[in-house]
């Protein structure tokens, strides 16, 4: 039995970011407008190059966004001041419940195609045995 391990890597192109994170690039493109915290590299021209810090901060954006359903402006405010607003406003930034939970949304509509192709090809079994 062998493992394999993962490389790190130290610079993502936009689409892995946008596969691991399940972004379009333009939301990206966007966010960084948006928010001045995040600048990714630019290599030779105009193809940006995350790290893994840029990622991270991507985590908190989108978790902000979609999960708190903060405003642009309030994710800036929340991100300037990360500490301030999780004392006062009691937020609590858990990335790895939110990934569990988008994960489990993710195997939840799987599943539910899954279903939907099963009771499809049933159906047609079905039709096709009554002739």
């Amino acid at each position: 039995m062998t493992i394999r391990f993962q490389k790190t890597k130290y610079y993502y192109t936009m689409r892995e970011v946008c596969n691991i994170l399940d972004l379009k690039p333009h939301v990206l493109r966007f966010w960084e407008t948006q928010f001045p915290q995040l600048n990714p590299q630019r290599k030779q021209g105009s193809n940006r190059r995350y790290t893994q810090k840029d990622i991270q901060l991507l985590k908190k954006i989108q978790y902000l966004l979609y999960e708190k359903k903060f405003k642009i402006k309030g994710a800036k405010k929340a991100l300037r001041n990360v500490e301030d607003i999780s004392k006062k406003e009691n937020v609590q930034i858990d990335l790895e419940s939110y990934e569990s939970k988008r994960a489990l949304k993710r195997l939840r509509n799987k599943l539910g195609e899954l279903k939907n192709l099963t009771s499809n090809f049933a159906k047609e079994t079905q039709e096709n045995s009554d002739e």
